[in-house]
C-alpha cells in the first residue's frame, strides 16, 4: 500500500506584507504564534479578516511549523504574507526528501490529523521540493471574500477497521 501524499505544487506567489521567522526548536513556535497572533490582531488586519479566519490561520501555523520540526528539520523557516484574500503561509525545512504524508487509516486518538486539518481550513495547499529544501503552503481565506471552493486532494481520514465478534 502506498503513502499518500500531499499535492507537488510551486508555492503561489501572493503580493502582501511579508512576515517571517526562524524556528530553531519547538518552544520557539509557542513564541512566533503569539508575535503572528499579535501581528494579525492589528486593526488593518482584523478589519479585513473574521476571527474564525484568524484562529483558522494560527492553528495552520502551528501544525506546518511543529511538522516542519518533527518530520524535517535542519533550518526551519516560516513565511507568511498576509493580503487582502487571506494569507499564505510557508513553512520550509532541509529535508526535500520528506514529503507531507497524511496520516490514514489511523486512529485519531493517536495523532497525525494535523494535514487532514490543514486541508480543510486552506483555499489551496501543496509542497515544493527545492535545492536542499522542502516547502509545505497553504493559503487560508480572510473569511470576507467568497471562497472559489475548498480543495479535496488529502484522503479523509478513516477510522481503522473494528473487528466484530
Amino acid at each position: 500500500m502506498g503513502q499518500e501524499t500531499w499535492p507537488r505544487a510551486a508555492v503561489p506567489s501572493v503580493a502582501g506584507d511579508v512576515w517571517h521567522w526562524q524556528l530553531e526548536a519547538m518552544h520557539v513556535v509557542s513564541r512566533v504564534r503569539a508575535d503572528l497572533r499579535a501581528r494579525i490582531a492589528h486593526p488593518s488586519v482584523s478589519s479585513s479578516s473574521t476571527d474564525d479566519a484568524r484562529d483558522g490561520l494560527l492553528l495552520v501555523f502551528e501544525e506546518l511549523a511543529s511538522n516542519a520540526l518533527r518530520h524535517g528539520g535542519g533550518d526551519v523557516r516560516a513565511l507568511v504574507v498576509a493580503s487582502p484574500a487571506g494569507w499564505l503561509l510557508d513553512l520550509s525545512d532541509e529535508a526535500p526528501e520528506k514529503p507531507p504524508v497524511p496520516a490514514v487509516d489511523r486512529d485519531p486518538s493517536l495523532g497525525g490529523m494535523g494535514l487532514h486539518l490543514v486541508a480543510q481550513l486552506s483555499v489551496d495547499y501543496g509542497w515544493e521540493r527545492r535545492p536542499g529544501r522542502k516547502h509545505v503552503w497553504a493559503r487560508l481565506p480572510s473569511g470576507l471574500q467568497p471562497i472559489e471552493g475548498f480543495s479535496t486532494h488529502v484522503p479523509e481520514p478513516r477510522a481503522p477497521e473494528l473487528p466484530t465478534d
